[in-house]
């Protein structure tokens, strides 16, 4: 009787070992959406944004090529709308002339739980900017862009 029982264990862990093993195997796969997109001059990046510690948002960053405009706005989660748009320049911000033929790479990562930072790049310049958005000093609804550093990647041959 005893052996019995112990071959009918063996079975029965045999039987939940294989549908684990199947259950591990044949998992659906998962949509991964990328955080950042382009489309003609326009590039959108999305991202953490810490507001508020007890109910953490998404961030969006639009770089506007045409008005060379870098905007951020955060998601608003009991409305579900944006909070208004805060903008940076990026011709000053880069020390770009105007109209000048630019290529910009950005990009987001996650530098602190619940907050992400923005890497932009323009390849023509060789400069490098990592910013931030944090909430607005006055209190007003919206976000300020902060700007953490600024510095070239390669130097630039006039």
């Amino acid at each position: 009787m005893k052996q019995s029982g112990r071959l009918v264990w063996v079975l029965v862990g045999m039987a939940l070992g294989a549908l684990g093993a199947a259950g591990w195997f044949l998992k659906a796969p998962q949509a991964q959406a990328g955080s950042n997109d382009r489309h003609e001059d326009f590039v959108l990046c999305t991202g953490a944004v810490s507001t508020n510690l007890r109910a953490p948002t998404d961030g969006v960053w639009l770089l506007d090529y045409r008005s060379g405009k870098l905007l951020a706005t955060v998601i608003d989660r009991d409305r579900g709308k944006t909070v208004g748009w805060a903008e940076l320049d990026m011709a000053t911000e880069f020390g770009l002339a105007p109209r000048a033929d630019v290529h910009f790479l950005m990009t987001t990562g996650q530098i602190a739980n619940g907050q992400a930072a923005l890497y932009v790049a323009e390849t023509t310049s060789g400069k490098f900017g990592v910013y931030t958005m944090g909430t607005r000093p006055d209190g007003q609804p919206g976000v300020v862009i902060k700007r953490h550093d600024l510095t070239t990647f390669r130097e630039v041959k006039n």
